[in-house]
């Protein structure tokens, strides 16, 4: 009992304003800590120190130790720390300067009576600090250990034989995989978190949270088989995958049906119970959709299928389809090469393609380019002069002038179904010729 009332109601009571004086403490006192994003001082850090203190309310109730999944939380968040580049004595101090803020809330509260009171909790509070900065130290240390541990040692090496084309199914083997008959490939571009350009906020802090979240949500949508190469701003994907007919969008003979267990075994495709195989694509795009969401950041992707034996061609088509959607400003997403064909093969260098660009480039000057992005955005909506209206926030009738305008300069009317293809090939066409011109 302090001040005539348990300490352990007391410690839940106030659970909230301990936690948040402790943040306080370390960004005055700990000044590494300033550069964690302020997401994760107001959220992650917050709930951790909040469950430290609930711990500590136990051993006070009870005059136990708190139980030892309570460490293991310590530990793991240690370990987090050492991966975002913090000094060891920084993580430290932080759960003494918890101890610290502890103590000032109970004794402020204390009576004349209290002493042999405070003398066990002293003790108490003595003996969990000893606990946690065990277990920190622990954790800091497998923070600080190579990520390439065994496992993912032995998964990198699959990956490297795979992308190198030779015989993959030793490498398997002692991944402890089995190879399947085919693969999605992924070539992911992945934009900034907003944090990374947070002032105040360590930029390499917050990619390295991104990164994380990243492989995290991918490993748990693919049951740990998706094969990765990340950085921070992109990188390579494999998954294990279920070919069907969607796979190349004409009639295929549907695939075997596979027992679970060697499905598993297999490492294939996470498929929800009320997913089917024969729509694996858009479940992959969900997956994909759920990572980006879990890194709070958009990603785009590039995507093509193969055997093991042909994983080096589908890469590079992966790559090629992903450097073509991000030219032509397609939205964050999966996108294979039938979504981008028409594009895919305007960027290919021919004297063709800069010819069919110079049909539209009358209107590059023409009114700021407000002729061009009118075009464009027409296209986009259909064909719709309403909806470009709406869009471009416009008159009806301004949309019909420049619509005509555009007519005359280059010979071909947007609302001619003819032209309306030679119009699509000579946008695409142009903003191919930006970005790789025909040499």
């Amino acid at each position: 009992m302090i001040g005539g009332r348990p300490a352990d109601q007391r410690l839940l009571s106030g659970v909230r304003e301990l936690a948040e004086t402790v943040v306080a403490a370390l960004l005055d006192r700990v000044p590494v800590y300033r550069r964690l994003p302020r997401e994760q001082l107001t959220g992650e850090l917050t709930r951790d120190t909040e469950r430290r203190f609930r711990a500590l309310a136990h051993t006070v109730r009870t005059g136990l130790p708190a139980p030892s999944e309570e460490f293991t939380a310590v530990r793991e968040a240690a370990a987090r720390r050492a991966e975002e580049g913090l000094p060891l004595d920084a993580v430290l101090l932080a759960h003494h300067l918890g101890a610290e803020v502890c103590w000032e809330f109970v004794t402020r509260h204390a009576r004349d009576g209290d002493a042999a009171e405070l003398l066990v909790l002293n003790r108490l509070l003595l003996d969990q600090l000893g606990q946690v900065t065990t277990a920190a130290g622990a954790g800091y240390l497998d923070g600080r250990r190579p990520a390439a541990d065994l496992r993912s040692a032995s998964r990198k090496s699959l990956l490297t034989a795979l992308l190198a084309g030779t015989p993959a199914d030793e490498a398997a083997a002692r991944a402890g995989l089995l190879l399947p008959a085919r693969y999605a490939v992924l070539c992911l571009s992945v934009a900034d978190h907003p944090d990374e350009h947070s002032p105040g906020v360590d930029p390499a802090i917050a990619a390295r949270r991104k990164l994380r979240r990243l492989g995290a949500e991918l490993d748990h949508r693919t049951r740990q088989s998706a094969l990765t190469a990340l950085t921070p701003s992109g990188g390579l994907v494999l998954v294990p995958f279920v070919p069907s007919a969607d796979s190349s969008r004409s009639p295929a003979p549907s695939p075997p049906v596979v027992p679970r267990a060697s499905a598993e075994a297999a490492g294939s495709l996470d498929t929800p119970d009320h997913a089917t195989p024969e729509a694996p694509w858009p479940h992959l795009a969900a997956t994909l959709a759920a990572a980006a969401r879990a890194a709070g950041a958009p990603v785009l992707a590039g995507a093509a299928e193969a055997a093991p034996a042909e994983v080096p061609e589908a890469a590079a088509l992966a790559y090629e389809v992903l450097d073509v959607a991000r030219a032509f400003g397609r939205p964050p997403g999966l996108h294979r090469l039938d979504d981008v064909l028409l594009e895919y093969q305007l960027t290919r260098p021919s004297r063709a393609r800069a010819r069919l660009a110079a049909l539209i480039e009358p209107l590059a000057d023409a009114g700021a380019g407000e002729l061009l992005t009118t075009l464009r955005t027409h296209l986009a909506g259909g064909l719709n002069r309403r909806h470009t209206a709406s869009t471009l926030h416009l008159h009806p009738n301004t949309v019909d002038y420049r619509l005509r305008r555009i007519a005359a300069l280059t010979g071909l009317d947007p609302a001619r179904p003819a032209d309306v293809l030679r119009i699509t090939a000579a946008l695409a066409a142009r903003a191919a010729e930006q970005t790789s011109p025909v040499r």
